[in-house]
């Protein structure tokens, strides 16, 4: 196998059904998952629930249900959704299950025994929506004149005895940290955060007594472990923590955590401090990814925007949806979508440019060669250029996605598939039939070369129409990651085993716009 790779979505929290925020990150997540396989890393994928605190304990007295019977209804969606966009996960963990607390409370007591852990009393600013505390400097004046967190959200008053960590104590090995490694992706939240991180650090109240549902502290009777901490230790959690197992050993410390940007700061300040507290490996990389806006505004039920990520799958298709995503949105940035945002880049991009190639490439085999395939042609210039040009289209692609530029990588591949429609318009292969039927031949066997290569390229972004479409080419299932691309031998073998092309049938529909019932 090759080198290991484990990457994670932050785990979400289950208050709600899953919504577009949710889908955006698991998609994503999913993508590098599949990319870096194809590239030949073994990877470890993990995602779940954070099922514990004051929001989930208030949802679940609101609904007259217990928290527990709450979390597990609502984490039952988080996998469905999961499953519907094609998002193939390791691991699902749950932040409730018995393992996690064992876990999460071997984490505190490492922090305690480095003498990072203090008793005391909290007063200060608490958002429940954000789970957050925050400094007097931070809050922003509401409309009405209160007092919000920097996100906008309620904060109250609070009051009572806590456990503290000290945070303060790792100032400046987490500035070491930032500026000496990659730690934080992109760059703009790297600077974010060594901006709060140089404004200097308050130690951070790590328990509550003020409710019950969450993970007890060790040996501090009435106190429950900050969702934060209980939260964080997820990622370990899944591979053993703390048995000293076969699993930490391979894939801890983590290689990504992709989160969303408005919980950096819990993955890049209080993270780090939590494990060099607790002597462990730091994860190798975070990336926060910016929010994907409705028409340009963030979804919010007041607005009443909200959109289900499932029904827009089932609207215009998983893969369209992936495919989406990934294409217009420099990842790292805020991105917007609608209907018709989707439907335009799908049609020009999967159906008409990489669909249509595809669709015109086998049913000109099928029709004009009888399904044949054949080998040893004599190449001409303009075959040997657009090899080049798909080599090169394919290689940026490579190189993009192991730096997560997938708009990019998907732009420059995109070129190559508009390379192939027009060397496919200048060749002319139907007037060729009758003049040149070797030159024919010659041509629509670089275009099979031409397409294979191209599908095999993007399957990690739009995987179940590729599969549909490298099984109509005979292109057996182990033989679709980056290194079946190096393999001059698979016409060959294809030939000697006697597989023709059938009547092909298309992979990416062409998608249309909903029809909008007019307003009253």
């Amino acid at each position: 196998m090759g080198e290991p790779y484990y990457i994670t979505t932050a785990i979400s929290y289950p208050n709600g059904r899953p919504h577009i925020g949710h889908a955006y990150e698991a998609i994503a997540a999913d993508v590098i998952a599949r990319h870096r396989k194809a590239e030949g890393f073994e990877v470890r994928f993990q995602t779940g629930t954070d099922e514990h605190g004051l929001k989930m304990a208030q949802k679940a007295r609101e609904l007259d249900v217990t928290p527990l019977d709450l979390a597990t209804e609502m984490s039952g969606y988080f996998r469905q959704m999961c499953d519907a966009l094609n998002v193939e996960y390791d691991v699902f963990l749950r932040t409730t299950e018995p393992r996690h607390h064992l876990a999460t409370q071997e984490l505190w007591r490492r922090m305690e025994a480095s003498g990072d852990l203090y008793l005391d009393r909290y007063e200060g600013w608490y958002s429940v929506r954000d789970e957050a505390y925050y400094d007097e400097s931070e809050l922003i004046t509401g409309e009405g004149g209160e007092k919000l967190s920097p996100q906008g959200t309620p904060v109250e008053w609070t009051v009572e005895e806590s456990w503290f960590f000290r945070l303060s104590k790792y100032q400046e090995p987490l500035l070491a940290l930032y500026r000496d490694t990659d730690f934080i992706r992109p760059e703009s939240r790297r600077n974010e955060v060594m901006r709060f991180v140089e404004g200097g650090l308050r130690d951070l109240s790590v328990s509550r007594t003020s409710f019950d549902w969450g993970v007890p502290v060790p040996g501090s009777q009435g106190h429950v472990m900050y969702v934060w901490v209980d939260a964080l230790a997820n990622y370990l959690t899944g591979l053993g923590f703390p048995e000293e197992t076969t699993e930490m050993a391979k894939w801890w410390p983590a290689d990504l955590h992709v989160i969303g940007k408005d919980i950096v700061r819990f993955h890049t300040v209080y993270w780090p401090a939590f494990l060099m507290s607790a002597n462990l490996p730091l994860p190798r990389q975070v990336f926060g990814h910016g929010f994907l806006l409705n028409r340009g505004q963030k979804e919010s039920k007041s607005v009443g925007n909200v959109t289900d990520p499932l029904a827009l799958a089932d609207q215009f298709g998983v893969d369209a949806l992936r495919y989406f995503f990934l294409r217009e949105v420099a990842f790292g940035q805020d991105g917007s979508y609608s209907p018709e945002a989707i439907v335009t880049r799908a049609n020009a991009e999967l159906a008409n440019s990489l669909g249509n190639l595809a669709q015109r490439t086998l049913s000109m085999i099928f029709k004009n060669m009888g399904g044949e395939l054949r080998t040893g042609l004599e190449l001409a210039d303009a075959d040997i250029a657009l090899a080049h040009a798909v080599n090169a289209g394919i290689d940026s692609l490579r190189r993009a996605f192991l730096d997560l530029n997938f708009s990019e990588g998907l732009d420059a591949w995109m070129r190559a598939v508009f390379a192939c429609n027009q060397y496919v318009d200048e060749q002319a292969p139907w007037t060729l039939r009758k003049t040149d039927p070797a030159r024919m031949e010659a041509v629509l066997m670089t275009l099979l070369r031409s397409v294979r290569s191209l599908a095999i390229a993007v399957r990690p972004v739009v995987p179940t129409a590729i599969d549909t479409l490298l099984d109509q080419m005979g292109i057996a299932d182990d033989a679709r990651d980056y290194q079946a691309l190096s393999d001059i031998t698979w016409l060959d073998d294809l030939i000697a085993s006697n597989f023709r092309i059938a009547q092909p049938v298309g992979v990416f529909p062409r998608l249309e716009l909903p029809e909008v019932a007019p307003v009253a």
